[in-house]
């Protein structure tokens, strides 16, 4: 079936423009002018409407299985196509049994199968003892693997606090290594409901040693390194001449770090525990700076939901420490973008291009010929306040918020997502 999606708003090549976007066969066979004849079907977003591509989520703990009371494909994916997201990619730990090997992929490929309304690829993990496991893994289709630098937080993903050995490994054929970069000497122990315990337990000073380290090791070795979910913009400086120098890496941050701050957050509101924390105000206002000047790549949700049991104790120590917000990250970074002058385009080309392009999925993540068909229609300017949720669980430091972005429709593969009819393919790295 050919269709036509005619917008006179459309995110692209990086700038909102009109366009005809034809799609034959699940992928994009031509952007053409707006006005442009074409024997198709035709859908038409309306003037309030933007056309952008489907975001590519890169930092998702679905927890199938094992732990799928936390989350789980179905309403993992269902959130993520709520809120214009149309690929995730799976992190390692929080299911059982954690990715680690090939037969632990298959397990949760065969959990994924026949769920998901949108599609997921994977990732795999480091732990100390696998490093023969990673080319395996490499080859049965994993994007790259996850290491943490001190505890987990789950006793079956054990902390890798020096990782050079699958440095090493992974070099071999240019796999790609996500890193969880806090140095464990440097984060102390709290408990309590007082905010500036837990963050004083977990200062930035604690990722900035981590990512130097990283940074050296790379150095060293010669392989692609990815730092996840930045908080520290102490570190930007390090990261800004690592990459000038020729170290081979790339940087994510959160919406929660470019949204929240400490000083709003009430003691005892375990809604908002996260590691690394939330920090200050002039930690965020740098964030945005580097996220700006290009140090940072892109922006995804590192979703990391709990039952309401973990996550409400009140109690900053003992809490579950994650934020859910994959439904809602486009209209939470939207809002904060447009107040600090950014266009919808420059949130789009790191919610949605910068991901696909660090996880290696070409077909993903922008509105080009031979790219997946995968869209999406916001209203940019409607407000939103944020209330039920796909997640399986609602508890979300944003509840209640009025934030600015209406997702009114999610396309993949040029279908519209109908989450009862669940479309979506698991994806491996090189096949999409």
């Amino acid at each position: 079936m050919r269709t036509v999606f005619r917008a006179a708003r459309a995110i692209v090549d990086g700038a909102e423009r009109p366009a005809a976007v034809l799609v034959e066969d699940g992928r994009i066979e031509a952007v053409l002018p707006l006005d442009a004849p074409v024997d198709a079907a035709e859908i038409r977003p309306a003037a309030d409407e933007v056309l952008i591509p489907g975001l590519v989520d890169t930092h998702v703990h679905v927890n199938e299985p094992g732990r799928t009371e936390w989350e789980g494909f179905a309403s993992a994916t269902r959130a993520a196509a709520a809120g214009a997201v149309t690929t995730i990619v799976d992190m390692p730990l929080n299911a059982l049994p954690p990715t680690v090997d090939v037969a632990a992929l298959e397990v949760k490929r065969k959990a994924a199968d026949g769920q998901c309304a949108v599609d997921v690829a994977f990732w795999g993990g480091a732990i100390p003892g696998n490093e023969g496991e990673l080319r395996a893994l490499h080859e049965a289709g994993v994007l790259g693997v996850k290491c943490f630098l001190l505890d987990s937080g789950v006793p079956e993903f054990p902390a890798l606090p020096d990782p050079r050995v699958a440095m090493r490994e992974l070099a071999t054929f240019d796999g790609l290594l996500l890193v969880h970069a806090e140095d464990g000497g440097l984060v102390g122990r709290a408990a309590g409901r007082r905010y500036a315990d837990f963050l004083a337990s977990r200062p930035g000073a604690a990722e900035d040693s981590a990512i130097a380290a990283v940074l050296r090791m790379a150095r060293e070795t010669g392989v692609r390194v990815h730092v996840v979910h930045l908080s520290s913009a102490g570190a930007l400086p390090l990261l800004a001449q690592a990459r000038a120098d020729g170290v081979r890496v790339t940087v994510e941050t959160c919406p929660h770090y470019l949204a929240l701050t400490a000083e709003e957050v009430p003691d005892g509101d375990t809604r908002f525990k996260c590691c690394p924390p939330v920090r200050e105000e002039a930690n965020r206002a740098a964030l945005w700076q580097g996220l700006a000047d290009g140090v940072i790549d892109m922006v995804v949700s590192d979703h990391s939901p709990a039952t309401p049991e973990l996550k409400g104790t009140g109690d900053f120590g003992s809490a579950w420490g994650g934020i859910a917000s994959l439904q809602i990250g486009l209209p939470v970074v939207w809002t904060e973008a447009r107040r600090r002058g950014w266009s919808l385009a420059d949130v789009v080309a790191r919610m949605a291009t910068a991901p696909a392009d660090v996880a290696g999925l070409p077909a993903k993540g922008r509105i080009a010929p031979g790219a997946d068909a995968d869209l999406a229609v916001l209203a940019p300017d409607e407000t939103v306040t944020v209330g039920a949720l796909a997640h399986r669980h609602p508890t979300t430091p944003y509840a209640g918020r009025t934030l600015r972005g209406a997702v009114r429709g999610t396309w993949l593969r040029g279908e519209r997502v109908d989450p009862d009819r669940p479309r979506g393919r698991l994806i491996s790295g090189g096949s999409a």
